[in-house]
């Protein structure tokens, strides 16, 4: 007769079953979908966490249960976001941090295993853009464009996979574009995020390939329109237009994102990598 036995490292995280003494196939056993999308006692650094998409993915993390790390360039606005969200009950962190700078990203990788002990979560949301004509594009707008939406989820990715390879488990998740997917009308000038954007999406494809050995899950987000700090000027002024390439005529509210980032948090991707989930109200359909 065969027997099955498990030991679980962390109720509600994940769990290492160990093979019959016949060498058969493992199998674990069933949990419910509460419990696979419940994020209690995992731990998330959140890039560019403290407004706009990445405040919004940060809540919905902490609503399920994640511990937060936030981190920015502006380390006033992650302490003013770590404090309203510590009012859901988990624990939190704010730091000061350049995405661009290696010597940042692993004092943040380096704080967050100090206070909390391990690394589940990495969100690379932190991003910037430029809008000018291809012809005229100077080339240190170019780079910090590429630096900060590309190098700089290379560079945190590298960093948190330190701590997430020997663990055998993690996941992360990049923040892309429906601007990585497709071009733009002439319209709309911003072609180092467009190409930033289209170089997360690659990474995601093959660091999704590296890790898989390593039972580390990357995937990634492509939104489409979301109000925010860097997006607001230009919807507000290209909004009918925009809205009627929606089939959904509506932009992204203050929810939407929440399901998917919790989804590829949670238990319930476990075999999911290497995806890009498209969160666009239709438009690229």
């Amino acid at each position: 007769m065969k027997t099955w036995s498990f030991l679980c490292r962390n109720p509600g995280f994940d769990a290492t079953w160990t093979a019959n003494k016949d060498g058969s196939d493992r199998e674990p056993p069933a949990m419910n979908t509460k419990e696979l999308f419940d994020l209690t006692g995992r731990v998330a650094i959140i890039t560019g966490g403290s407004v706009g998409l990445g405040r919004q993915m940060a809540e919905g993390l902490a609503e399920m249960g994640a511990n937060l790390v936030l981190c920015a360039r502006k380390k006033e606005r992650c302490q003013e976001a770590a404090e309203e969200l510590r009012k859901l009950g988990v624990r939190t962190l704010a730091l000061g941090c350049d995405v661009k700078n290696p010597a940042n990203v692993r004092e943040v990788v380096d704080a967050t295993v100090s206070e909390f002990g391990r690394i589940d979560i990495l969100v690379n949301n932190a991003g910037t853009s430029w809008g000018a004509p291809v012809e005229e594009m100077r080339l240190e707008h170019w780079n910090k464009v590429i630096e900060t939406n590309l190098t700089g989820t290379f560079l945190f990715s590298q960093a948190v996979g330190k701590v997430m390879v020997p663990k055998r488990r993690g996941k992360i998740i990049n923040i892309a574009s429906v601007a990585g997917l497709r071009g733009a009308t002439p319209e709309f000038q911003a072609i180092g995020y467009h190409a930033s954007k289209g170089g997360v999406i690659a990474f995601t494809h093959d660091l999704a390939c590296k890790w898989g050995i390593h039972n580390i899950q990357v995937n990634a987000i492509a939104p489409g329109w979301f109000p925010t700090n860097m997006s607001q000027v230009v919807m507000e002024r290209n909004k009918d237009a925009f809205l009627s390439k929606i089939p959904l005529r509506r932009f992204g509210n203050e929810h939407d994102l929440k399901g998917a980032a919790v989804f590829l948090s949670s238990g319930a991707s476990d075999y999911v990598t290497g995806h890009v989930l498209v969160v666009d109200g239709g438009q690229t359909a």
